[in-house]
């Protein structure tokens, strides 16, 4: 399987090359349903009693950036942002609008030097499609990027899949059982972990704890 994940960012590109900096260049079919994502994904944190502490967050697989465009709209005021992306184009955008911001253009599984502690990560649709991927090969690169992403968080992680509970499976999406899923998180990660499955599309997501 070496490498072979790379053929995912590469469909990504693919995307942004046709659609541009939108929704479509990231693969989302609409914007509704990934705002509903986005705030499924910021529900992981938990902010102490002070609501003026700021919480270090990295966008894993951040594309152009829609999660800090969300961020400031919905004026989400105690969140220290970072993206983190495997493609240099999508960086690239994002750097453009937002250069006050911190980038990383880093491939996890090559080595996470010069990456800091982040509070929280959150990867929101790394795991979704698995385009030319078998289920082995994805549930093996899902497997060892969770453990990389889990060692450079001091607090937790949010990831979404795609459920198996649908009327049909797409070939090119990642559908994971969530006892697949539980027997990873308990053996190797943690038992602290929430699956919500509350939102109304057909995935759902984790939360995992330190």
């Amino acid at each position: 399987m070496k490498d072979k994940y790379k053929l995912i960012a590469q469909h990504y590109e693919s995307c942004l090359e046709k659609h541009g900096d939108t929704h479509l260049g990231v693969d989302w079919p609409n914007m509704n349903d990934l705002h509903k994502r986005f705030r499924v994904m910021l529900d992981i944190i938990r902010v102490a009693n002070d609501k003026s502490e700021k919480v270090k967050l990295l966008d894993f697989g951040c594309g152009t950036a829609h999660l800090y465009e969300y961020i400031v709209a919905n004026k989400i005021e105690n969140i220290e942002y970072s993206g983190l992306d495997i493609s240099p184009k999508f960086v690239e955008v994002s750097k453009a609008k937002f250069p006050q911001l911190n980038f990383y253009c880093t491939d996890l599984l090559k080595g996470s030097e010069g990456l800091p502690v982040f509070d929280y990560v959150v990867m929101n649709g790394v795991f979704t499609e698995k385009r030319e991927l078998t289920f082995d090969e994805m549930f093996a690169f899902f497997q060892q990027l969770l453990e990389k992403v889990f060692a450079i968080t001091s607090k937790g992680v949010a990831f979404n899949v795609m459920s198996k509970a649908v009327d049909w499976e797409r070939e090119d999406l990642f559908h994971l059982p969530a006892d697949l899923l539980i027997d990873f998180l308990t053996k190797k990660l943690t038992r602290n972990f929430i699956i919500r499955n509350d939102y109304g599309l057909y995935e759902y997501t984790t939360y995992i704890y330190k």
